[in-house]
């Protein structure tokens, strides 16, 4: 029966290992896998691996078995061994060194436990840091020879007795004495001669001190007498001719002038423009309350002080007594005089004391002269001066009581009283002062009646002062009033160019104000600007359309566009602003009739404003060029047969075609330069023959003088010498130039030098009618492909997306599949561990009735033998 139980679970438990014995790998050299890589990446995680198929899922099983495994095993339990001895968990030692270290580790402990009290000869006992050997020596040396110092300090004798019960000096033995040797001696002869010893070291030390004081001395006498004969010079106390210094180079004097000049103090905080607005607007309004007051007569009132005695000791703190009832001092007529008190009488001689008051202002400035002389001399005579101030302190010397009191006198002085005259004419010049606040206008009659019946300095101040009062930062509505009052201020000032005469200096003056409106608003002075040109520009056609012909632009649109030109860039290829004037310049040029002197005035202003308008971008203005031809054409007395060709608003022949021609060529004679006034454009006054010549002459001359400033303008151009042919053939060839005087002469020779007398031969540029072919290159076209398979957005962000999103995918993916893979590793684990666990069981239940049935058989055979 027993050999049958053997062989069953013999043959169950080789069942049991066969089950868990895994299967062994066939090593076949032609299935080994190598992945090679070209080089190590530091913090990158190697995937190129060298083994059989299958190899790879076999480690991640045993790295699941080591990681994942054992904390299956340890979950839910908090009785764990760690094994802390050395070395235990480190692969790379091996079973005899990890014994060896341990070894060593342990003689280490015990040995420094059984070193702890043992005082070995070798090691170094030290007190404060301080060996003790040396200390118990005694080799400290006592430089010090006075009571003072040597007190505290105990000799070795001194300490052996007392520390050492006196035991070294009973067995001392002294040299001299050897029958004494055998005497002893009590402790009071011991201290005795402790005590005589010590003194009698004490005066060896001072007699050694004094000896060495006297031989020092007696060295310093004798170094003195040889000390000539050592070093070649006179001692310093002897010398009387000082050696030259050397110079000092420049360097070195700018680094001292640098070390003494004054340090950077540091400035105030810069302001904002609104505390700047705010700080100034206040400052109007204290300005206008005074003036209100002087108009009312009341700043007289205001203007008394009561003069306060001020000590010499306020310290400016604030404080201030209950009560203050001392009396002012006054000084006349060398006396005192206290308020309150009866005045002297004036003597009846006004003249006499004239004089007198004279003669004291002279001894008091001389009187003030000799103090502050005194003052510069002694800083002692600071505090006679302080009690000059105080009248609580005692009275001095009666000089310095004497200027004290004259001092007090220039303060103590009441103001005069004001007549009424005097009063009534302070009223009137503050009437006819201009106020210092005014209200933001609400329409142009608003403005015209503010600025009516007044200067132009006084009208530019009263828009200084009224966008000072009103800045858009003060208030919410300010900005509305101020972007309309730069209309209004336009409009006037168009009205002030076509009075009868124009009052130009009162616009010069207003010009500041009305830069300084449109950088505080530039859109709204952009829209009022851009109004006013439409509208010249709509009445313009409108009179085309009805006569035929337009008249030159008044003064009043000059003006304005010489405000845009101020106002706006002129150089830009487009502007809101300044294209618009710049086509309205070229329709003036073009379509306006030259009918009189006073047009050919405006077209040269026109002119003018075009060259300034072209003279940053060098713009070829073709109008201005025309035009200019055709004021040189009015010049020519004989019209056929000129070789060029005039255009509108010029005709060959006609009615106005000799308006700069003169009417009498000696005139010239009597003909000065000067620039033309921009009055005679609104209304040439009536003159006689010589002085329209005149001013025939003067227009002449400015148009040869713009002339020359295109020239100059347009040289760089390549077609230069093709655009100003018309017009040197006119002043070549039919401009009658001796007739004219030497200046404007000069003039046109200069313009006939400047420009070429044949046109160059370049060929103008154009673009070619077919685009050029492009070279092959062989350079590859490299494009950032962010597509992953499909084309999802088109932007770059919207790519970069789609890869996060991919990335993201992909990411998740691989983290269920790690996750599944260890569901499955712990099933199968927790498979396993139930069949042992059933299969051991059953392995027991069959141990138990095997035993059950061989009890059984054994109890029977028993009962058979009896």
């Amino acid at each position: 029966m027993m050999r049958k139980q053997q062989t069953f679970s013999r043959g169950l438990s080789d069942k049991v290992r066969k089950s868990k014995a895994a299967p062994e790998i066939q090593k076949n050299p032609f299935e080994v896998k190598i992945n090679r890589k070209k080089f190590d990446v530091l913090g990158r995680k190697s995937k190129h691996d060298v083994g059989l198929p299958g190899v790879s899922r076999s480690r991640a099983i045993q790295k699941r078995k080591d990681t994942l495994l054992k904390e299956f095993r340890l979950k839910d339990k908090n009785n764990t061994f760690i094994d802390r001895r050395f070395g235990e968990y480190d692969s790379k030692l091996t079973p005899e060194e990890k014994i060896l270290q341990r070894f060593t580790l342990e003689r280490q402990r015990t040995q420094d436990r059984k070193d702890m009290y043992n005082l070995n000869e070798e090691e170094e006992l030290t007190h404060y840091g301080q060996s003790l050997a040396e200390m118990e020596k005694m080799t400290d040396v006592i430089d010090s020879d006075s009571d003072s110092e040597e007190k505290g300090l105990l000799s070795a004798e001194l300490t052996a007795t007392h520390f050492g019960g006196g035991g070294g000096l009973l067995r001392k033995k002294s040299a001299g004495d050897e029958e004494e040797e055998h005497k002893p001696r009590s402790r009071q002869e011991l201290i005795e001669e402790l005590i005589f010893k010590s003194k009698q070291e004490k005066r060896e030390r001072q007699t050694q001190k004094e000896e060495a004081q006297e031989l020092t001395e007696k060295l310093d006498q004798e170094w003195k007498s040889i000390q000539n004969l050592l070093a070649h010079k006179t001692p310093k106390a002897e010398r009387t001719d000082e050696t030259d210094k050397p110079k000092l180079d420049q360097y070195d004097m700018m680094v001292r002038e640098l070390g003494f000049e004054m340090k950077a103090q540091p400035s105030e905080k810069l302001k904002s423009a609104e505390e700047l607005a705010r700080e100034e607007r206040q400052r109007l309004q204290t300005l206008e309350a005074d003036r209100l007051k002087r108009m009312m007569g009341d700043a007289e009132e205001d203007a008394v002080q009561t003069n306060t005695h001020v000590s010499a000791d306020d310290m400016n703190d604030g404080f201030i007594l209950d009560g203050d009832d001392r009396k002012t001092l006054a000084y006349k007529d060398g006396k005192w005089n206290i308020e309150g008190e009866e005045e002297e009488k004036e003597d009846e001689d006004g003249d006499e004391e004239g004089g007198e008051e004279e003669d004291e202002d002279d001894e008091d400035d001389a009187e003030g002269e000799d103090d502050e002389e005194e003052e510069g001399e002694d800083d002692e005579e600071d505090d006679a001066d302080e009690d000059h101030c105080d009248l609580q302190s005692d009275e001095g010397s009666e000089d310095e009581d004497g200027q004290g009191a004259e001092e007090e006198q220039l303060c103590a002085e009441e103001p005069p009283a004001v007549s009424e005259e005097q009063k009534k004419a302070a009223q009137e010049a503050a009437r006819a002062e201009l106020p210092y606040t005014f209200p933001a206008p609400e329409s142009y009659s608003d403005l015209k009646q503010l600025l009516q019946g007044h200067g132009s300095e006084q009208q530019r101040l009263i828009l200084d002062r009224t966008l000072k009062c009103n800045h858009p930062s003060l208030s919410a509505g300010n900005k509305a009033k101020l972007q309309k009052l730069f209309g209004f201020l336009l409009e006037y000032v168009g009205d002030l160019a076509t009075q009868n005469p124009p009052d130009l200096r009162t616009v010069s003056a207003l010009i500041p104000q009305i830069c300084g409106l449109c950088q505080m608003f530039p859109e709204a002075a952009c829209k009022a600007v851009q109004t006013l040109l439409s509208d010249s520009g709509h009445s313009m056609e409108e009179t085309l359309e009805v006569k035929g012909r337009a008249p030159m632009p008044d003064l009043d649109m000059l003006v304005l566009l010489k405000i845009t030109a101020l106002l706006f860039p002129s150089s830009d290829f487009r502007h809101p602003v300044t294209t618009p004037a710049f086509l309205f310049l070229s329709q003036a040029l073009t379509r306006c009739a030259v009918v009189s002197l006073e047009d050919v005035c405006k077209g040269l202003v026109l002119c003018c404003l075009a060259l300034e308008y072209v003279s940053l971008s060098q713009r070829i203005f073709p109008e201005l060029l025309n035009f200019l031809l055709g004021l040189l054409h009015l010049t020519v007395s004989d019209k056929h047969n000129t070789g060029y060709t005039v255009v509108s608003p010029f005709r060959r022949q006609g009615k106005s075609c000799d308006l700069l021609v003169l009417k009498d060529p000696n005139t010239s004679h009597s003909w000065n330069r000067k620039p033309l006034s921009l009055q005679t454009a609104h209304r040439l006054p009536a003159q006689s023959p010589v002085e329209r010549d005149h001013y025939r002459l003067s227009l002449i001359d400015s148009c040869l003088d713009l002339v020359k400033r295109c020239t100059w303008l347009y040289k760089d151009l390549p077609s230069y010498a093709h655009i100003f042919q018309p017009i040197r053939a006119l002043l070549l060839k039919h401009l009658p130039v001796e007739g004219y005087p030497a200046p404007i002469q000069d003039l046109h020779r200069e313009i006939l030098d400047a420009i070429p007398e044949k046109p160059s031969q370049h060929a103008p540029l154009v673009f070619k009618k077919k685009k050029p072919i492009p070279l092959k290159l062989f350079t590859p076209k490299i494009v950032q492909i962010l597509d992953y398979g499909k084309k999802r957005g088109n932007t770059k962000e919207e790519k970069e997306r789609e890869r996060l999103k991919h990335k993201y995918k992909r990411e998740f993916k691989g983290a269920l599949r790690e996750i599944r893979k260890d569901t499955r590793f712990l099933a199968r684990e927790k498979l396993s561990d139930v069949m042992s666990r059933d299969a051991e069981r059953k392995v027991k239940e069959l141990y138990g009735s095997l035993a059950t049935q061989e009890g059984e058989w054994k109890a029977l055979k028993r009962k058979n033998r009896k």
